[in-house]
């Protein structure tokens, strides 16, 4: 069924359920309903949060940013890669049959699959952890080349505290954790402190 033969049937639904409901049920619903739509609601003022506009941008932008590493990697990357001896530029397509089905052979993996034959599907794997990999070198540059260009380091460094062995800010002077001083003075002042106790 289309949609525009869907249409009039799910309207006539509504239609049955807004009828189901009796007077004093509609009564009490609309106020609710009508809450939601005016300026007063929670919802609103979750909307015009800074951080849900700013998460937004993020995702928006990173959906992007990830077409382009894509991109980057199949049609610029591989290609050259795909001039090794090893690596065959249609990687992703390479598979093992474990069990033939009823009608072998076959040259690809939907073939086998609709044939009922049991695959190894090694090439994808390979593919897939070649596009993780250069993926991961390709952030790894922008941040780079991010942190060079705005003074602003994004990777930010961690170290052990000597007393919690909890992980910390490498700029950190006190430990968020147990409020301990990174420079040890805190063993130095047990150390000058008078010892009490029996002769």
């Amino acid at each position: 069924m289309s949609d525009y033969q869907g249409e009039p049937a799910f309207r006539q639904k509504l239609k049955t359920a807004w009828q189901g409901f009796k007077g004093e049920r509609r009564l009490r619903l609309l106020p609710r309903i009508r809450n939601i739509l005016t300026s007063d609601s929670h919802f609103t003022d979750f909307i015009g949060r800074d951080n849900v506009l700013e998460v937004s941008l993020g995702l928006i932008i990173s959906s992007s940013f990830q077409r382009i590493v894509n991109s980057l990697v199949s049609d610029i990357l591989l290609p050259f890669l795909s001039l090794l001896p090893f690596i065959d530029r249609n990687m992703a397509s390479k598979f093992a049959v474990l069990r033939n089905g009823p009608n072998p052979p076959y040259n690809t993996v939907q073939q086998a699959d609709n044939d009922g034959a049991i695959t190894l599907n090694y090439g994808s794997f390979i593919d897939a952890v070649f596009n993780f990999f250069f993926i991961g070198i390709t952030l790894y540059i922008a941040v780079q080349v991010y942190s060079a260009a705005s003074h602003d380091t994004v990777i930010k460094h961690s170290v052990k505290c000597d007393y919690c062995r909890k992980y910390i800010p490498e700029t950190a002077k006190r430990c968020a954790f147990c409020t301990s001083w990174r420079d040890g003075r805190e063993d130095e002042t047990s150390a000058l402190a008078p010892r009490t106790g029996s002769n």
